[in-house]
């Protein structure tokens, strides 16, 4: 009986990591052509536990600014609360923007979002307040398909930019994606949705 149910649980998981490998292959990276949007849109990683920015927070803003400067979006919008150690991550990327030569008046941030559901929700919700429907979303390439998923519950016209990590192993590992797209699909797809236009 223990073997059976090992084998069962092995069938169950390998199950899980084929839908979600599939899931992933066959997100769309864009829901519009469009090669201009109100904002680019940085999702939210942790600082360093003494709130420096990590090399995959750097990637990520250097890229929006990058993007920027290529006059893809007139502002930049950073998302993510403190939602790993006390530095909100937001605040932290902003701070990089500024000192890479964003003018103020240019960058915003969403500083309660604890996970990527609530980057693409209170991201959604504060464009929505200025009256801007389209972004170009940053983040780290393994994070993407994810992302697509989560983003295609919005109102906004999107499309996905991979930001080049700065080192080669930095970012979030391919297989700790498959186990956050697991739960997306299982779990939070349907249990922690919100209305971005609130």
């Amino acid at each position: 009986m223990i073997v059976r149910g090992s084998a069962a649980i092995l069938g169950l998981a390998a199950i899980l990591v084929l839908w979600a490998q599939v899931a992933r292959r066959v997100a769309p990276m864009a829901n519009t052509p469009r090669d201009h949007f109100d904002a680019v849109l940085v999702l939210g990683t942790p600082a360093d536990d003494d709130g420096n920015p990590t090399p995959g927070q750097l990637a990520r803003v250097t890229e929006a600014v990058r993007e920027y400067e290529r006059g893809v979006a007139p502002r930049i919008v950073f998302t993510g609360g403190a939602a790993h150690n006390q530095f909100v991550e937001a605040d932290v990327m902003a701070r990089v923007a500024a000192a890479q030569g964003i003018p103020p008046s240019a960058i915003f941030v969403e500083t309660k979002a604890q996970d990527t559901i609530q980057n693409a929700c209170f991201s959604a919700r504060l464009m929505g307040n200025h009256g801007w429907r389209s972004a170009e979303v940053v983040s780290s390439g393994p994070h993407l398909p994810r992302a697509s998923m989560i983003f295609g519950h919005t109102a906004l016209e999107w499309r996905m930019h991979a930001a080049t990590p700065m080192q080669p192993d930095e970012g979030e590992s391919g297989a700790l994606e498959i186990l956050k797209t697991i739960r997306y699909l299982v779990y939070a797809n349907w249990a922690e949705r919100c209305d971005s236009s609130s």
